[in-house]
This record gives structure tokens, sequence and C-alpha cells, in this order.
């Protein structure tokens, strides 16, 4: 992975022309260099960038968005410009490593879901939702349908366990959903 941090607020040898820096939302804020034509990959920043000259310094503060997971985002654009990801199908019907690129194999289960193990999918969840709030549709759609394959043939039980979430459904509520959805399991 490229090492694009620098300095905050050190633009010296930031080429304008070609790069933006996207500047995380930290107590100290991080900032790195990205290529403006990577950038573009997220709709927000493609919207902000159509009403700016071209060679204008830009540096765009991401109120949503922490280093350590910028830091992943920039990994993904900056492969994925000139890459262009394969759609994911929808539904997932089987694993998501079984229809994606090794490349995106090795940043899904390497960081982003710690060493493969499911149980540590924290940054997987903060790239989600930066995804979601800088519209990198591509993003997007990779890192849900691995969050799809990690549910996929578990019980709800064995789902709010992997995710840490509490059941506030008392059993009675829960047998109704149950056979309101019964068709869902029989599929």
């Amino acid at each position: 992975m490229p090492d694009t941090e620098i300095e905050a607020g050190n633009y010296s040898n930031v080429d304008f022309k070609t790069s933006i820096v996207l500047q995380s939302n930290d107590t100290k804020p991080v900032e790195y260099v990205v290529l403006r034509e990577a950038a573009k990959m997220s709709g927000l920043i493609k919207d902000m960038l159509e009403d700016q000259e071209s060679e204008e310094q830009i540096v765009i503060p991401l109120p949503n968005v922490n280093g350590r997971t910028l830091k992943y985002v920039i990994q993904y654009v900056e492969y994925h410009y000139n890459n262009k990801a394969e759609p994911i199908e929808k539904p997932l019907k089987g694993k998501v490593e079984d229809v994606i690129c090794d490349a995106d194999k090795k940043f899904l289960y390497t960081d982003l879901v710690k060493d493969g193990d499911e149980k540590q999918h924290e940054l997987l969840i903060d790239c989600i939702m930066a995804a979601n709030f800088l519209n990198i549709k591509d993003m997007l759609d990779l890192t849900c349908a691995a969050v799809a394959s990690m549910i996929k043939g578990k019980t709800p039980e064995q789902i709010r366990a992997l995710f840490n979430i509490e059941n506030d459904f008392t059993p009675e509520e829960e047998e109704k959903i149950r056979e309101e959805n019964r068709w869902c399991e029989e599929a």
C-alpha cells in the first residue's frame, strides 16, 4: 500500500494538478494525498471537485472518517480507479471470496477482517460506514457482501454473538417474527 500520509498542513510536495488532500476527523487530523482521479470514485468528492479549479489547492475534511479507516479507503480507490471491480451478484449466492479478485480478497481478509477471523471485523464495519458516507459504490458493495458472506447460514443467535447485538425481543415477539418470516428460512 502506498504511504500517502503527509504532515498536516505541509503541502509543499503535493502536486495539486493531479492530487488532493483528504483530512480525517481525528483529534489530531491525519492528512493523505490521493490522486484526483482515484478520489473521484467517491460520489461525494467527485461532486465537490466539479466546483473547483483543476490546479487549486484542495484539502477536504471528512467529518465521518477517521485516519485509520481513511488509509484503507484510499488504498481501495487508488487500486480500483484503474482496475474496475467486477459487479458482485445480489443476492450473494456463495462466499464473497469466490467472486472477487485476489487484490480484494487480500484487502478484505488481511486487515478489514483481521487475519480472516470474522470476529475481528471492526475495521470492516468502519469501512462500510466510510464507503457509504463517501458514496463509493463498489467499495460499499464489496464490504457489505463480506458481511453477507459472514452471516450466511448462521442462526440469529450466532449473528447476534458475532456482532455483539443484544436481543431485545421477548420470547413471544421472537416467535411471532419467526412465524411471519418462516418463508425465508424455507428458501
